[in-house]
C-alpha cells in the first residue's frame, strides 16, 4: 500500500508536464492550493480523494490513473500514444512511473535536424522500420531495420528521422542508470 501512494505523487507530476501544466494553472483549475499540489507531486503530502477527484477532473483522466491501478485480471497495457510536433508518435508501453520505461516511436521525417541533449539514464534504441540517424557525442550514425544502440543519455546525444521517411524505433529508458541487456538466444546447457 505504501508503494502505491508513494508512487502517486511522481505520477501527478508526470501526467500535468505531458500536458504541459504549470501548477499555477491546475491550482486554478482545481482551487487546490500551489503548495499543496507541489507537496502532493514530492510526495510530502499524502493524496486523499477530496485532492484527486479535482485533479483527475481538471486533466480529464480517470481516477485509476492517478492511483496506478491496474486493471482487475487484465494484463494489457492500455496504449495511449502522444503526439510530438506534427509528425512523430510516441506510445508509452509501461504503465507505471519511475525505473525501466518502454515507448514505441515512430518518428516522422521532419525530425532530422540534430539538436543533441544530456540528461540522466540509460537508452536502449531498436529500430523496426526505416533508418534512424543518431547522434552520440562525436558519431553521427544511421542505423537500419533491426539495428540496436545503447548508450548513456549523460552523453550529447539525438536521434530521429534521415529525412527520407519516416523511422519506427522501440525505446528503453531508465532514468537512473540502468542498463539493458539483451540474449539473442538461451544460454548452453
Amino acid at each position: 500500500m505504501e508503494d502505491v501512494l508513494a508512487a502517486v505523487g511522481p505520477r501527478l507530476k508526470s501526467i500535468r508536464q505531458r500536458r504541459k501544466c504549470t501548477l499555477a494553472a491546475l491550482s486554478k483549475a482545481t482551487g487546490i492550493s500551489v503548495s499543496t499540489l507541489s507537496r502532493l507531486e514530492s510526495g510530502q503530502r499524502k493524496p486523499s480523494l477530496e485532492l484527486l477527484l479535482p485533479i483527475a477532473h481538471a486533466h480529464q483522466v480517470p481516477l485509476d490513473e492517478l492511483v496506478g491501478a491496474p486493471p482487475v485480471g487484465d494484463p494489457r497495457v492500455r496504449l495511449k500514444p502522444v503526439r510530438h510536433g506534427d509528425d512523430s508518435t510516441i506510445v508509452p508501453l509501461t504503465q507505471q512511473p519511475g525505473g525501466l520505461q518502454a515507448f514505441k516511436m515512430v518518428i516522422g521525417p521532419a525530425r532530422s535536424t540534430p539538436e543533441p541533449r544530456t540528461h540522466e539514464g540509460y537508452e536502449w534504441l531498436y529500430v523496426l522500420s526505416g533508418r534512424l540517424r543518431l547522434v552520440l557525442a562525436e558519431h553521427d550514425v544511421i542505423l537500419k531495420e533491426g539495428e540496436v544502440a545503447e548508450f548513456d543519455t549523460r552523453v550529447p546525444h539525438w536521434f530521429g528521422s534521415t529525412g527520407d521517411a519516416p523511422v519506427e524505433i522501440l525505446s528503453l529508458f531508465g532514468p537512473q542508470g540502468e542498463r539493458m541487456h539483451v540474449r539473442a538466444r538461451p544460454p548452453r546447457r
